[in-house]
Order: structure tokens, then C-alpha cells, then sequence
């Protein structure tokens, strides 16, 4: 096969998660790359009798539409009318295509697709004890400028919540994905600051229940300067824990980010640790190993492991892991460096949210405690 394609899986009397994670494995015509990813992935869901919650398809925009167009073909009466969350990269080692991550569900009934704003942008599952809702691709192109797009993004999302009685406080984990990151991050984080402040998640820094976080350098697809994933509990209420400062890392909100190292949430098949967007950056919020890609990779990777211990997991239960390199030459050296960890890695190039970082992953790991 032309392709690498892990699976992970998760099993309660009530439910199964699958996890699937898609990469090339060599230089093959796109078409070719396309037609395995999806259907291997199809596969998989016949299997399992499962449905997708989640879907992230990372290539370069050059081939965006070609894949896209695939996706549907291959797909055919699986795909119920959720869009994915089409990121954009540039390329690396292994081509245009950079790989495909699915979040998969299976439980007595099918998903519930979630239209917002008359548009099929997410689902909701329910399981015994549990309420779980995927939002994706939340974005506002039409809003005007970045920081208007960003304010609108959020207030959408939140009205996307409510329509189920729920509201950030619900929300473990959100990913957002930022054109253009370097220009307007520290924007960004004044608007979600400020958004997060309002509505009460933001207060006493110990306590404040910030969602974990990505904020990276992928373009949505449809030209919006920003798009949100997210991942929301709707039941049971107030279960979600949340670890502020792990690890070799305080919080990442003394210096001006707004997000959890970590959180911990019930879902369908029992509970999940999710391990933020983490790079080499100290406890002073300082990058370190600057120039040295190295130096960034074995740091960041033990900064993720060490958040996983402070969470109580180990690296045998990561069951997805997402790297974003700067450059080829960096994703080169990840390669070398990667081979004594057996997480199922997908890798793009893009831009991380400091012009020196070259490096950063985030990580999703099964519970057991």
C-alpha cells in the first residue's frame, strides 16, 4: 500500500471510538494516495459499524479540490453532508497530500448531524451517560478582518452550543486553525482573551476552565483567516478537568494564550486526555533550542510526555498525535527522531505561532485511571 494507516480503538458495553490516522507511506501519484486514504478509511467504519464524529484532511491547496472531490466518490453513502475541516499546508517529504485523521463513533444509534446556520457542521452522539458534540470548520469568512472573522467565529461557535443548552464551559477541546499565524496571532489572543473574560472562563488563573488548545498555522480551505474545531460534553455537566500549568510548563495564559495544558472529558467509550498544541517553550513562556530543530523536537516531545504523566496516562496510550513542522528540512529530522515512538504520527509543514519555532505537537490519550 501507498499508504500508512493506524487505527486506535476504545470499547465500552455502551460504545466503541475509533481513531484513525492516515498518512503516505511513499512518492506515489495523488490519485492513487486519495483513493487508498479513503478507502482504507471507509473499511475501517464498514468494520466497525461506525460513523464519523470528526474528519481533518491536511493537504496543499494546489490539490485541495481533487482530493476533496475523491473523498465524495469514494466515500459515496457514508458521507452524510459534514464537511471536514480542509486545512491547508505546504508540502512535505512525502507530497501534496499530507494525511487524513478521523474521529469515528459507533453506538446503537448514528450520529445526529448538527446543521449552524442552516449547514451541516458537526454531530452529536449519544451513549449511555454521555452527550458528546463535534463541531467543525467554524468559520466567518464574510466577517471583514481578521480579528472581526476571529470574534465571529467564537460567537458562532458559542450560538452553535446553546442550541443544546451548553456553552464553552462545556468544551474540553478546541482547534483553531489560523492563516497567515505569525501576522496576527497575539490579535487573535486579545479577542479570545477578551471573549473568554466575558463569559466567565477566564478569572482566577488556578481555576479558570480554558478549553486545551491549538492555534496553528493551517488556512481553512474556504479562505477564512480562521475556522474553530471543538469538541463539546453536553452530558454529563461539569465533568471536564483541566490542567492549567504540567509538566515544564506554567500556564500558558501568563503569556497571553488562553487555553489548558491539558483536559480530561467523559466520552462515549469512557474518558480521553487531550494533550494541547505543545512546543519548546520553558516555564517562563521563553522559546528555547532556537535554531537548533533538534533540540525543539526532543524538547516538545518530552513537554507533551510530561503533560501526559501530570494526566495520569503514558505514552502506550496516545492513540493520535499531529506534528506541524516549519520546513521540509525540519519534518526530515522529526523522521530520524520519531522512530522510538510508536504513536500513530500524521506530519504536515506549516507555520507555528512564533517565527523561531520550528516545531510542535499535540496528542490525544485513552484515559485509564
Amino acid at each position: 500500500m501507498a499508504v500508512n494507516l493506524k487505527v486506535q480503538t476504545i470499547e465500552s458495553p455502551g460504545a466503541t471510538e475509533i481513531y484513525i490516522s492516515v498518512a503516505p507511506k511513499a512518492k506515489v501519484p495523488l490519485q492513487e494516495q486519495a483513493e487508498q486514504i479513503f478507502s482504507g478509511i471507509r473499511d475501517v467504519l464498514h468494520s466497525k459499524n461506525a460513523h464519523i464524529f470528526q474528519e481533518r484532511v491536511f493537504a496543499t491547496e494546489s490539490v485541495m479540490e481533487k482530493v476533496a472531490r475523491t473523498r465524495s466518490q469514494v466515500y459515496g453513502d457514508i458521507d452524510d453532508g459534514v464537511t471536514p475541516s480542509f486545512l491547508i499546508c505546504r508540502q512535505g517529504l512525502l507530497g501534496p497530500l499530507a494525511g487524513v485523521q478521523v474521529h469515528a463513533i459507533s453506538t446503537d444509534n448514528s450520529p445526529e448531524v448538527v446543521c449552524v446556520d442552516a449547514i451541516p457542521s458537526g454531530r452529536i452522539v449519544y451513549a449511555p451517560g454521555c452527550r458528546y458534540l463535534g463541531l467543525s470548520a467554524i468559520s466567518v469568512p464574510q466577517a471583514g478582518k481578521p480579528m472581526q472573522q476571529a470574534q465571529a467565529m467564537l460567537e458562532k461557535a458559542e450560538s452553535a452550543l446553546k442550541q443544546f443548552g451548553a456553552d464553552f464551559l462545556s468544551v474540553p477541546r478546541t482547534w483553531i486553525w489560523l492563516h497567515d499565524i505569525i501576522s496576527w496571532y497575539d490579535d487573535f489572543n486579545r479577542v479570545r482573551n477578551e471573549f473568554f473574560s466575558e463569559r466567565g472562563i477566564l478569572g482566577e488563573e488556578s481555576r479558570s476552565p480554558m478549553p486545551a488548545s491549538t492555534g496553528i498555522g493551517l488556512s481553512p480551505a474556504n479562505g477564512a483567516m480562521c475556522a474553530m474545531d471543538l469538541t463539546a460534553v453536553l452530558q454529563p455537566s461539569g465533568s471536564i478537568e483541566y490542567l492549567q500549568a504540567g509538566g515544564r510548563q506554567h500556564s500558558a495564559f501568563e503569556y497571553g494564550s488562553a487555553f489548558s495544558r491539558a483536559s480530561r472529558a467523559i466520552t462515549p467509550a469512557g474518558q480521553m486526555v487531550f494533550a494541547s498544541g505543545t512546543a519548546s517553550i520553558n516555564a517562563s513562556g521563553a522559546t528555547t533550542n532556537i535554531g537548533d530543530a533538534a533540540g525543539q523536537i526532543n524538547t516538545t516531545i518530552d513537554n507533551v510526555q510530561a503533560v501526559l504523566r501530570d494526566m495520569r496516562c503514558t505514552h502506550k496510550d496516545v492513540v493520535q498525535v499531529t506534528a506541524y513542522c516549519k520546513t521540509p528540512e525540519v519534518e526530515q529530522i522529526f523522521n530520524e527522531l520519531k522512530s522510538g515512538f510508536n504513536w500513530p504520527w500524521v506530519t504536515m509543514i506549516c507555520d507555528i505561532c512564533r517565527s523561531e519555532l520550528l516545531f510542535e505537537i499535540e496528542a490525544a490519550a485513552v484515559s485509564r485511571s
